[in-house]
């Protein structure tokens, strides 16, 4: 039961995300790219490890660094969409990018 809550929950904020998106992209941005998934992930971890600050330390860690990587797949992106990229270029391209971010992160954090 709390799994499919945790689904659930994550679905619809990321359906809200979309519906906002559609109006006001700037907002609906600006709210996905807001600590919530990162929020729930800290509380299911405390609830699942009440009291293991070592691993809260490492996730919250992870997430920090973990922002450069996503920082390149969009500057990536921006810049294939004003060239007007097809969005499968422009996906490949960013994740391209990201997953190298990805591998750096993951090598400077060991």
């Amino acid at each position: 039961m709390q799994f499919a809550l945790k689904l659930l929950l994550t679905n619809v904020i990321i359906i809200v995300c979309t519906q906002i998106g559609r109006k006001f992209p700037t907002l609906g941005g600006l709210i996905a790219t807001m600590p919530l998934t990162s929020l729930l992930v800290l509380l299911w971890l405390y609830n699942d490890n009440p009291g293991d600050f070592r691993l809260m330390t490492e996730y919250t860690r992870g997430v920090l660094w973990g922002i450069i990587p996503t920082v390149l797949f969009f500057v990536v992106a921006l810049f294939c969409f004003r060239r007007q990229l097809p969005l499968p270029l422009v996906l490949f391209a960013g994740f391209g990018f990201w997953l190298v971010g990805a591998v750096l992160h993951q090598w400077l954090l060991k």
